[in-house]
C-alpha cells in the first residue's frame, strides 16, 4: 500500500466516534488502510460538491456514506424529470423541488451523522473564493466550461485540490489537479473551446449510468486525498469508454508557462470566466444573427385556420419516433443536400427540440433563396407544454 502525506493532519477530542458510528462503519475499521485513525480523519473532513447533479449525486451519496463529516453543496437549480434518468440523490417525489433540499434529506437518511452546508447561490468569481476557503476538497461536478475554469482558478489561488470529472454520451474523465503536487485543469486545456463546439449532455444525451462510474471515482480519490493511502489521480487524466469497456490514462505534466500555477503566473486573482469563455461574445452574434421566428401558438393558429404553411422538423430520425407532431423529417446535416424536395415558393415553420438546430436550418434556407421560413421558438418542446401535452418531452 503506498501511503502519502493526508490532509487531515490529526485527530482531536471532537472527532470520537460514538457506538453508533462504530458500529455503522465497522467495515471501515476493519481495514489497517482506514481503522480509527482514519475513520476521524473521514469525520474531520470538510469537501465541497459543486454541483448536486449527475456526478454530484454519486459524490455526495457515497462520501455521506463513508462518514466524511462535512458536506458543502452548491447548487440554485430545481429536480426537473429529466434529471431522474442519472442524478439518483433525487426522486420522483422531489420533482418541482430545489434539488439542495431534496439531496440534504437523502443525505441525513442515508448518515445523519454528517453536516450538510448549503450554497443555493450560483458560484461567482465573487463568492468562490469565500466558498472554498474552509474545505479541506473541493469537488466539481460541473457540465459548463466558465464554472470549471473558476473551480481549478480558485483551488490553485487557495492551495485546495481539485477532484475533477467530466461525463458525455458514454465516455468520462476523472483527474485531480492539485497545483501544489501536479499540474491544474488548465495545463490540461489552457483555453476553453469555442461557445457551441462541445454540445452540452442536455444537447448531446448521456448515458444515465455513467454519472454513477465517473462520480464514485471522485467520491474515491476524495477518500484517498482525507486518509492520505494510495495513489492518486494527480498528473494522470482516467478517460472510461462505456461502451467499449475500457479505461485509459494519460499522464498529465505541469505546465511551467500555465498563467495560474506555471513559474510566472498571470492569474492571480479571479476573473470573468463567462466572457474569458466567450459567452457573452457568443450571444451578441446570435443577437445580432437574428432568424424570423413563431411561437407554438401562432403556428397553431395558422395550421387550425387553414394557413398555407409546412412544418419542418430537424431533429434526428431516432427523435421523432419518441415524439412528433407529423411534420416531414429532414435532419438538419442532411438538409443541405435534400433542398430540393422543399419548395421555394412555400412557407416554412422550422422546429427541432427547442430552437437550437432549426435556426441554423432556417439560415441554411434563407442562404438557399427561401423566403418566407420561421424558427418555431421553443421546437416541439414548447408544443408540448402549450399546446398538446400529449406530445412526450425528452
Amino acid at each position: 500500500m503506498q501511503t502519502r502525506q493526508p490532509l487531515i493532519q490529526s485527530s482531536n477530542g471532537s472527532a470520537e466516534l460514538s457506538n453508533e458510528e462504530i458500529a455503522r462503519y465497522s467495515r471501515h475499521l476493519i481495514m489497517p488502510e482506514v481503522a480509527l485513525d482514519g475513520q476521524k480523519k473521514l469525520k474531520q473532513a470538510r469537501v465541497l460538491t459543486v454541483g448536486a447533479g449527475g456526478l454530484g449525486s454519486p459524490l455526495a451519496l457515497y462520501l455521506a456514506a463513508a462518514g466524511v463529516g462535512t458536506l458543502g453543496i452548491v447548487d440554485f437549480d430545481v429536480v426537473d424529470e429529466s434529471n431522474l434518468q442519472r442524478q439518483i440523490i433525487h426522486g420522483t417525489s422531489d420533482v418541482g423541488r430545489p434539488k439542495m433540499e431534496s439531496a440534504r434529506d437523502r443525505i441525513a437518511d442515508i448518515n445523519p451523522n454528517v453536516h450538510v452546508e448549503a450554497y443555493e447561490d450560483a458560484l461567482t468569481s465573487e463568492n468562490a473564493l469565500d466558498v472554498f476557503k474552509d474545505f479541506d476538497v473541493i469537488v466539481d461536478g460541473t457540465d459548463n466550461f466558465p464554472t470549471r475554469y473558476l473551480v481549478n482558478d480558485a483551488c490553485v489561488l487557495l492551495g485546495k485540490p481539485n477532484v475533477y470529472g467530466s461525463i458525455f454520451r458514454f465516455e468520462g474523465q476523472a483527474s485531480v489537479f492539485y497545483a501544489k503536487e501536479g499540474p491544474c485543469y488548465r495545463c490540461l486545456y489552457p483555453e476553453p473551446p469555442p461557445p457551441g463546439l462541445v454540445p452540452s449532455c442536455a444537447e448531446g444525451g448521456v448515458l444515465g449510468i455513467l454519472p454513477g462510474a465517473i462520480g464514485t471515482i471522485q467520491a474515491t480519490e476524495t477518500a484517498k486525498l482525507i486518509l492520505g493511502i494510495g495513489e492518486p489521480l494527480i498528473g494522470r487524466l482516467l478517460l472510461y469508454d462505456a461502451l467499449g469497456m475500457r479505461f485509459r490514462e494519460m499522464k498529465l505534466r505541469k505546465d511551467p508557462s500555465c498563467p495560474v500555477c506555471g513559474e510566472n503566473p498571470t492569474v492571480t486573482e479571479l476573473i470573468d470566466y463567462q466572457e474569458f469563455c466567450g459567452v457573452p461574445q457568443a450571444q451578441a452574434w446570435a443577437a445580432t444573427d437574428e432568424v424570423p421566428e413563431i411561437t407554438v401558438n401562432e403556428l397553431k393558429e395558422k395550421l387550425d385556420n387553414g394557413g398555407e404553411i409546412s412544418v419542418l422538423d430537424v431533429r434526428e430520425p431516432y427523435e421523432y419516433e419518441v415524439a412528433n407532431i407529423g411534420a416531414k423529417l429532414i435532419p438538419l446535416g442532411e438538409l443541405p443536400e435534400r433542398l430540393a424536395e422543399l419548395d421555394k415558393d412555400d412557407t416554412f415553420a422550422v422546429h427541432c427540440r427547442t430552437g437550437g438546430r432549426s435556426a441554423n436550418a432556417v439560415k441554411i434556407l434563407q442562404n438557399a433563396g427561401f423566403q418566407d421560413v420561421y424558427n418555431v421558438k421553443g421546437g416541439i418542446t414548447a408544443w408540448s407544454e402549450e399546446i398538446d401535452p400529449s406530445v412526450p418531452k425528452y
